[in-house]
């Protein structure tokens, strides 16, 4: 449950550079999907935090969600993988330029799921405390 709490802060801080630096977001996704270990850090992320995800589900409030969330980040995963790395590097990129202006709104708007997905990690454990 801690790793979503993280997972939920680090969700947060992307948040917040979005909205104070969303130029500067999108210039850094395409500055990262020009790496050539982009693609493969993208796959192994996703199916490591999608793992742990559904492993820590039954320890946070509402399980039903994370492991939807987990199954979810795992499919991505497997779908990055068989649309392959010139495929995931050209939406990343066209993606990056498409959203550059709307990044700001897109971390204002997702602050809340951030914010969710911290309180619902350790809501189990701020309850057992009371």
């Amino acid at each position: 449950m801690y790793f979503i709490a993280i997972f939920g802060l680090l969700l947060a801080g992307f948040c917040l550079y979005m909205i104070v630096r969303p130029q500067m977001f999108a210039d850094n996704i395409i500055r990262f999907g020009q790496k050539p270990w982009f693609h493969y850090f993208e796959i192994i992320s996703r199916f490591l935090a999608g793992s742990l995800f559904i492993y820590f589900a039954e320890q946070t409030l509402y399980p039903i969600i994370f492991k939807i969330i987990g199954y979810v980040m795992v499919a991505v995963s497997i779908g990055l993988l068989i649309i392959g790395e010139d495929r995931h590097k050209y939406f990343a990129i066209w993606s990056a330029n498409t959203f550059r202006n709307k990044f700001r709104w897109i971390g204002m708007l997702t602050i809340p799921f951030a914010i969710f997905l911290i309180y619902i990690a350790l809501g189990q454990s701020i309850l057992h405390f009371t």
